[in-house]
Order: structure tokens, then C-alpha cells, then sequence
């Protein structure tokens, strides 16, 4: 199942936020080389894991991570404008109607529909949360993923070539391009919407919203 969680509700879920931590330094650093951080207990973190983001996260039957996004509001500190603002020609992104979503990550395990559950989970936080785009950066083997899925974003800046490349995209969902991930991801829409109830009703929701 989908849980949406925000960092400081981690602990209520150990075995699912420590394998979470684990499988993103599993695909970050040993799979994709990046130059990222891992601590003695084999955890990827950075510095904004600390600012309270939003984590959707895919719960195996077995309590454990099958993939996961992060999601901070780009009223805050966000990782696109402080650290590839460049790639924009050294613009920023800054909307209350907009958030950042980064550390897009799928365990070693993860079923082929994985990525298409976690785009369905994309669709709960925009229709929730009153977000009407997403921004992110993302390297060259993604092109294809979010091409399959239907999914490719507005790029708004590439820096670099081939395989190398990175970019960043603003992406839209409308009611057409949600039907077709859900059934990309053989969920049904009431199925998404009790997940995303499970976590927080659509009351608190709201308020979150208005908050953020």
C-alpha cells in the first residue's frame, strides 16, 4: 500500500524508514555512483531530509520499502534552486502552487509497476494539496521511464550531454493523464484516494495545504 508520511511520523514505521533510507543509498550511490552521503547505519540522507518533507513510500506486504519520492513546498528551501539553479540559466522556483519532488527511488525488488504507483501517488498529493505542478531533476535514463509512463515533464533547463545530462522538468497532471497511470498501475481511483485517506483524511488535508 501507499503511506504519505511526513518526516517526523517516521519513527511509528522503523522497518519501513530505515529499508527506505537503505534502498536509496542502494540505488544513489552503489548503483548510479552519485556523490552522496551515507551514514554508519547504511542510510542515504541529506540536509533535506531534516526540513520535515512529505515521503510518499510503497509498504510491502512484509512492512519493508518498495519505492518512495520526497516532496517539499518550493516556498522553502528546495534542492532545485539552491543547488542546479544554474541548469535554469540561474532562475528559481518559487510558487505556493508548486512543489519539489526529489529522490525518486525503487528497490532492487520493486514489481514493473512500481514507478506507475508512485506517479498515482503524485495525483492524491496535487488533488489534496491544492499543487497544481511539480519540479524536479532528473538525469538522462529517466527520459525513457517517464516517457513509458506517460509522464514527461516541461523541461525548463538541460546542463550537460549524453548520458550525462541532467535537467529540470515541471510536471502537470490533468484528470486524463490520472486515469491513464491508474490503470497503468492496475489501481482503481477509490483504492488511491482510501491510501491516501489511511494517512490523513481530506479535512486535515486542506488545512494542510492552506499551511504549507
Amino acid at each position: 500500500m501507499l503511506r504519505y508520511l511526513y518526516a517526523n511520523d517516521l519513527y511509528q514505521y522503523p522497518q519501513l524508514a530505515a529499508s527506505m533510507f537503505r534502498d536509496r543509498a542502494d540505488q544513489f550511490k552503489t548503483r548510479l555512483g552519485w556523490e552522496v552521503s551515507v551514514d554508519e547505519h547504511g542510510f542515504e540522507k541529506d540536509q533535506y531530509d531534516e526540513l520535515n518533507p512529505l515521503y510518499v513510500i510503497w509498504e510491502n506486504a512484509d512492512g519493508s520499502h518498495g519505492g518512495s519520492m520526497r516532496f517539499l513546498p518550493t516556498t522553502g528551501r528546495t534542492m532545485v534552486n539552491e543547488h542546479f539553479s544554474h541548469v535554469m540559466g540561474g532562475g528559481e522556483v518559487r510558487s505556493p502552487l508548486i512543489w519539489e519532488c526529489t529522490r525518486f527511488c525503487l528497490s532492487r525488488t520493486a514489481s514493473s509497476r512500481m514507478a506507475a504507483l508512485l506517479v498515482v501517488a503524485c495525483g492524491e498529493v496535487m488533488h489534496h494539496f491544492n499543487v497544481e505542478h511539480f519540479v524536479g531533476v532528473f538525469d538522462a535514463r529517466m527520459v525513457r521511464i517517464y516517457r513509458m509512463l506517460g509522464a514527461s515533464p516541461d523541461v525548463l533547463g538541460r546542463d550537460g550531454e549524453g548520458c550525462d545530462q541532467i535537467s529540470v522538468g515541471l510536471w502537470h497532471y490533468d484528470a486524463a493523464d490520472r486515469n491513464k497511470i491508474l490503470r497503468r498501475a492496475g489501481v482503481s481511483l477509490a483504492l488511491s484516494q482510501l491510501w491516501f485517506d489511511r494517512s490523513f483524511g481530506a479535512d486535515d488535508a486542506q488545512d494542510l495545504a492552506q499551511s504549507a
